[in-house]
């Protein structure tokens, strides 16, 4: 997977047979209040993935404890490993 940086988006190109995923790094954040150097509190991200900030929000903190964190997951593993 690489990462490529333009305009405050960052881009996830999959690899092979998947297309790249476009999205603004610290939005999450600015948009829940909470500051960039700092973890979202559990009850805040659960507010935001039921909707309770809206529905971009909502997609925001989907993607973030979804694609994102098994992307996490699978690096550190990987790096376990070696």
């Amino acid at each position: 997977m690489a990462k490529a940086k333009s305009g405050g988006k960052t881009t996830i190109s999959g690899g092979k047979g998947t297309s790249p995923v476009t999205f603004k790094k610290g939005a999450l954040h600015q948009q829940l209040g909470v500051p960039a150097d700092e973890p979202i509190p559990a009850a805040k991200m659960a507010a935001a993935k039921a909707g309770k900030f809206g529905a971009l929000a909502q997609k925001r903190a989907n993607f973030a404890t979804g694609m994102l964190a098994a992307g996490r997951k699978t690096a550190a593993k990987n790096r376990k490993g070696k």
